[in-house]
């Protein structure tokens, strides 16, 4: 079976497009495609996920399961475990595995509150 050749057809919308306009158009139907995705992964998280964000970031599996609880206990895992650590490190002026290991010790999470507590107040 031959495919009938309907290419010319097809791109009539297209036909009068620079190049420069052609790459607008393709990286901004690319950019709808991937969005949906993107919401996805910014609204949907689970402590797994949230563990291994934490462990590709150089912590042990002993360190992450108190950050995690923690960023639960908080309401912050839309924010992501990472995220918070990362942000404590730049608020302490830290490094992020000091500011990781300091949470997973139980310290610094009321500077976590401060950190995160006009995002959540524009969220009520």
């Amino acid at each position: 079976m031959k495919r009938a050749d309907d290419f010319e057809t097809r791109r009539k919308h297209l036909a009068g497009l620079t190049d420069e306009q052609l790459k607008e158009r393709f990286w901004f139907l690319a950019s709808k495609i991937v969005e949906p995705m993107l919401e996805l992964g910014y609204r949907n998280t689970t402590p797994a996920i949230e563990r291994s964000v934490l462990l590709r970031m150089g912590f042990s599996s002993l360190e992450v399961k108190p950050i995690v609880e923690g960023v639960m206990n908080k309401g912050l895992m839309k924010f992501g475990a990472g995220n918070v650590v990362w942000r404590l490190s730049k608020k302490l002026g830290i490094s992020v595995r000091e500011a990781g290991i300091a949470l997973s010790e139980g310290k610094h999470w009321d500077e976590v509150d401060e950190l995160f507590i006009k995002v959540l107040s524009h969220d009520n």
